[in-house]
């Protein structure tokens, strides 16, 4: 195809709107059209990587294949087109800073006087093209998070500019903005659209596409006006409705040939238009499946972006078995033996969340306990099998005093600990062993059944491991280590062969679970889930 394109996606009026969905679904039309897409995130926060950040603040951290922590949005990326990203997808401001400080220390810049304009923003113009040109992509986009008018986004927004005005036709920027509705006059507001517009020419940039979020169907009057006064063709303002599943996005988004303007003013011949075969039979089954499969989510985080990857697998998997997830947040720090029952007893299984530290743990260990003596499918994730394997050293084993070297510096039977080569490390950033590992699982075991393969690969996030100095007592009481790091021999999954569904992974498989390939642990834990009675 020649050179890459590069697509801005930029956000006004307020946060939130999901410029990450509208990223997603762009690239999944171009890539159904056969270019080579991929989608970046650049956030304009100080922080070096969303690693250290609190997700009532920032929702998941989610962890790419080469052990970057980065964004939420780019497992939308992964989930949407099923690409893999690296390091490379998620810049951050910390980032370009400390990456412009560490050249000015060692002296690159010969003595000249370090400004925003232009090593700052030659900064982001280098990154912004860097995957272009090491991957040969027909299509990079690149989704700056925040809201034009942010102190924050200002480098970014004039990195974009000078990328418009170097590259010409090659560069295009799809701007989002929000359509309030008035309830009190019955009327939609372009406004607020027309001051974000006008936000983003007063630095020099010209949207080419209006993506206007909204909650009402919009009549063409409306959009000719926002074209009018915003300097965009007619065919250029594209809406995007509240729909009952993000994945829906694509689809509408085609329907009004959002990707067809794009290739038009980029250039590209058009051509067909792609059916989506696979994409469609995906939403099709979705909206058919009318029985539900009760999941119960045992965590500390009272907010469903803290557990997106987890809640968008368990969708994606309830829809290949042509059921509807029905999922119950269950707080584990409300969690008590006398409550435990009502909370957990409707449920056709529970997932024990990951997460850090002490808090909502005790609560865990009670809903592991509950689901393990009444066999309700459970399935444990990072964290989550941390505790699978303390409550059976507790209860099954006798150490009543069983724990975590997290949660209990001095416990004496740390059936969790810190290996010895982390112990040296005290950088919260730096001990965890993060990204894709190799596995090795028993051929007789559940989990085996699941993925049908001996060799897998999934990603991890985490600082604790399963002490192997426990493993064979665990394995004499009930509780099978069935699958190994063949390299340091340590254990990723855990499972209870005579219950029907008892599965505690060291892992994050929702981290690669995606539309059109689901996770193979989720499937069949949420089979499990439907035959629970």
């Amino acid at each position: 195809m020649g050179e890459t394109k590069y697509i801005f996606v930029t956000g006004g009026v307020a946060s939130s709107l999901g410029k990450g969905i509208i990223s997603s679904s762009i690239g999944k039309l171009l890539q159904a059209r056969g270019y080579n897409v991929t989608i970046q995130k650049f956030d304009p926060y100080i922080n070096i990587d969303p690693g250290t950040l609190n997700p009532y603040e920032h929702g998941e951290c989610y962890v790419t294949v080469d052990g970057h922590e980065a964004d939420l949005d780019l497992g939308h990326y992964e989930r949407f087109l099923g690409i893999q990203t690296t390091k490379a997808n998620n810049i951050t401001t910390g980032r370009i800073y400390k990456s412009v400080i560490d050249k000015e220390r060692r002296g690159d810049y010969l003595g000249k006087t370090i400004q925003v304009i232009p090593h700052i923003t030659d900064e982001i113009k280098r990154n912004v093209k860097l995957l272009g040109t090491k991957n040969k992509f027909d299509f990079v986009i690149t989704e700056i998070g925040g809201t034009v008018g942010d102190i924050e986004s200002l480098p970014y927004l004039e990195s974009i500019r000078q990328l418009k005005w170097e590259m010409g036709r090659n560069a295009l920027c799809v701007h989002l903005t929000y359509v309030p509705y008035l309830a009190a006059a019955g009327e939609l507001k372009t406004k607020p659209t027309q001051h974000s517009v006008k936000e983003l020419q007063s630095v020099g940039i010209q949207p080419d596409i209006l993506v206007l979020r909204t909650e009402h169907e919009l009549s063409t009057n409306l959009k000719k006006k926002v074209a009018l006064f915003c300097n965009v063709d007619e065919n250029a303002v594209v809406q995007s409705m509240d729909m009952p599943t993000i994945y829906e996005v694509p689809v509408r988004m085609q329907e009004q040939g959002l990707d067809v303007t794009i290739l038009q003013k980029m250039g590209l011949p058009v051509g067909e238009t792609p059916t989506l075969g696979p994409w469609r039979d995906f939403l099709d089954r979705r909206h058919k499946a009318t029985e539900k499969v009760k999941i119960g989510l045992v965590g500390k985080y009272d907010l469903q972006d803290a557990y997106k990857s987890i809640l968008e697998a368990l969708s994606q998997a309830a829809t290949y078995n042509d059921r509807k997830a029905d999922i119950h947040f269950i707080n584990s720090e409300k969690l008590t033996n006398e409550n435990v029952e009502e909370q957990i007893k409707d449920m056709d299984g529970i997932i024990i969340c990951p997460g850090f530290g002490q808090r909502g743990i005790e609560g865990k260990f009670i809903a592991i306990k509950y689901a393990r003596t009444h066999n309700v499918p459970t399935f444990g994730i990072c964290l989550g099998m941390q505790c699978i394997a303390i409550e059976f050293a507790r209860n099954v084993l006798g150490y009543a005093d069983a724990n975590s070297r997290e949660m209990d510096e001095k416990t004496p039977h740390n059936v969790i600990d810190i290996m010895e080569e982390q112990k040296a490390i005290t950088n919260m950033g730096g001990t965890m062993r993060l990204g894709a590992y190799e596995c090795v699982l028993d051929q007789n075991s559940k989990t085996f059944e699941a993925y049908k393969s001996e060799h897998i690969q999934e990603r991890h996030r985490h600082r604790y491991e399963f002490n192997n100095d426990y493993k064979q007592e665990f394995e004499k009481a009930g509780m099978k280590c069935v699958g190994i790091n063949p390299e340091s021999d340590l254990v990723e999954i855990v499972e209870i062969p005579t219950l029907k569904w008892f599965i505690g992974v060291q892992f994050h498989p929702e981290y690669s679970s995606t539309v059109l390939k689901p996770h193979p642990l989720f499937l069949s834990f949420i089979k499990a889930a439907i035959n629970k009675g």
